[in-house]
């Protein structure tokens, strides 16, 4: 098979959601402000012509996985791996190629930090551009929100995916699900530094299943509605959140993160795990301003941590969290003001 070109892509998690779950469903409305930071999803498209014509003209490589499957994207079954065939029934793809497709994240599965809404976006991405419609990032981010609701059936709220292809730090305005304004904070180059080297984003050693997780909080929602309390709490931390970012008084943002993740604990008791706790313990003995449970919480995932302006102290936290279990890690973040990227080679010397 002739190679023609090759597409590639990529797309930032995102980390520390101040407001998170009021961009679901059952909220109906809210605010959430996040961050977008790399490493994050890398997908690579070497697409050839399908000079044998074959049906099963889609191969894919899931590098973190070591799995490689074929499959033709006219039938898509869902038996191989949903959310990824998921984007084929999606973007339809011209039975004149066939592609070859490598998908890869320096951040583990389940970690609580959108990392597959980043492959929906990344994936979902790369393959509209092979199209005659090009998408705007904004658009693909809705695409990623309906693969994953409609398609597949899921609970998700919009804010991974719209951080992920918009990048930056997103200030999101829901002002009715899914619908909503978005902006990018603009932070002096002193305050985006210092912001990024006083973050730490610690890995708890398990996946966690997002989905399963909404389920549960919804049970507990179901019956107040909307507007209840701990809705509104979720709501009010935005702004100030916002604020506190833009005047550099991390000394205040911090404490909001604080109380964010308490009122998580609100919603369900399971939301912040025992191994969150102990996290947490090392991070207010070394006067860490901030901390944040990520996405829906649970078991596993991660946490979000906003250190002093020491940078020893904060080095020597995150020694101190490692020794509590071989699972526990650091995963080294920047902050990412680029959102889904793409691009093509031609040259594949």
């Amino acid at each position: 098979m002739k190679l023609i070109k090759i597409i590639n892509s990529r797309a930032p998690i995102r980390i520390n959601d101040i407001g998170g779950w009021t961009d679901t469903w059952f909220a109906e409305h809210g605010k959430v402000l996040n961050i977008a930071v790399s490493p994050g999803v890398e997908v690579q498209i070497k697409v050839f012509l399908n000079e044998q014509k074959t049906k099963e003209r889609v191969i894919i490589h899931q590098e973190n996985f070591h799995e490689t499957f074929l499959l033709n994207p006219d039938e898509i079954t869902y038996s191989k791996n949903p959310m990824l065939e998921a984007a084929f029934d999606i973007v339809k793809i011209p039975d004149y190629l066939f592609l070859e497709i490598n998908i890869f994240s320096s951040v583990p599965a389940g970690s609580s930090t959108g990392t597959s809404a980043a492959v929906s976006v990344s994936l979902l991405g790369a393959l509209n551009y092979l199209t005659e419609k090009k998408l705007s990032p904004y658009k693909v981010a809705y695409l990623a929100h309906y693969l994953e609701t409609e398609k597949l059936k899921l609970q998700s709220g919009i804010q991974d995916q719209i951080c992920s292809a918009l990048g930056g730090i997103c200030y999101i305005d829901m002002y009715k699900y899914p619908h909503a304004n978005v902006s990018n904070l603009t932070l002096s180059d002193s305050i985006r530094l210092e912001l990024e080297n006083r973050l730490s984003l610690i890995f708890l050693g398990e996946a966690h299943k997002s989905s399963e997780m909404h389920k549960k909080v919804i049970e507990n929602l179901k019956d107040l509605g909307p507007d209840n309390p701990l809705m509104e709490k979720l709501r009010r931390f935005v702004d100030r959140g916002r604020d506190f970012l833009c005047k550099g008084d991390f000394v205040s943002f911090g404490k909001v993160m604080i109380e964010n993740t308490e009122v998580q604990r609100e919603l369900h008791s399971d939301l912040i795990s025992k191994k969150a706790e102990s996290v947490i313990e090392i991070a207010k003995e070394y006067k860490a301003l901030g901390w944040k449970v990520n996405g829906a919480g649970g078991d596993g995932g991660s946490l979000t941590i906003l250190s002093d302006f020491d940078r020893l102290k904060k080095r020597e936290m995150i020694q101190e969290i490692e020794k509590l279990s071989p699972e526990f890690n650091q995963i080294p973040v920047l902050l990412s003001p680029e959102g889904l990227t793409i691009w093509e080679v031609f040259d594949f010397s």
